[in-house]
């Protein structure tokens, strides 16, 4: 009788072990997510900034400009658990801000523009924290996955409704594409 409740005992604790590690590991990628969406929200509020003071120089660009500003509001409107459909909008405004950045190379004035070397300076150090919470965000995502697929976690796992989370990755090719530098 009491090696059967010793049994029973040491199973529960062992349940509950594994719940409790799966809980951890789903807080970690969430807190994970909250990281990325940070500095995503950093950035989309940097990019009015950037576009105004590009305006003044190239007022000629205006598809530019429009483009920038209508990824940054398909980005901004991504619902907050779709991590999929978000990167793939972060991509696409990567990718206009890619093309501005290369209008300002056709304007030495603004190149040399104060306020736009910071704009750019302030950027790149974004786009630098958003590739550190994306590499913290999707370890944390592995750790989770590996717990949830795992034996015997994966039973535990199935029962109390853990899930996998899903990776913050480029799917766009272009952006994987190693680029053309031309002198």
């Amino acid at each position: 009788m009491y090696i059967l409740i010793g049994i029973l005992v040491a199973v529960a604790l062992y349940v509950v072990m594994i719940y409790n590690g799966l809980v951890k590991a789903r807080q970690m990628a969430e807190e994970a997510w909250s990281g990325i969406d940070v500095q995503l929200k950093r950035r989309a509020d940097l990019i009015p900034n950037l576009i105004e003071t590009v305006k003044g120089y190239a007022s000629h660009e205006k598809s530019t400009f429009e483009e920038v500003v209508r990824l940054r509001n398909q980005a901004q409107a991504v619902p907050l658990g779709d991590v999929a459909g978000r990167a793939q909008a972060e991509g696409l405004l990567g990718q206009a801000l890619g093309k501005l950045f290369a209008l300002a190379e056709a304007y030495p004035d603004l190149k040399a523009n104060q306020n736009f070397a910071e704009l750019q300076a302030s950027l790149e150090n974004l786009e630098n924290e958003i590739q550190m919470s994306r590499r913290y965000y999707n370890g944390a995502a592995r750790d989770l996955n590996v717990r949830v697929e795992s034996f015997p976690n994966n039973l535990i796992a199935g029962q109390f409704g853990f899930s996998k989370k899903e990776y913050f990755e480029i799917t766009n090719e272009a952006d994987r594409a190693v680029p053309s530098v031309k002198f």
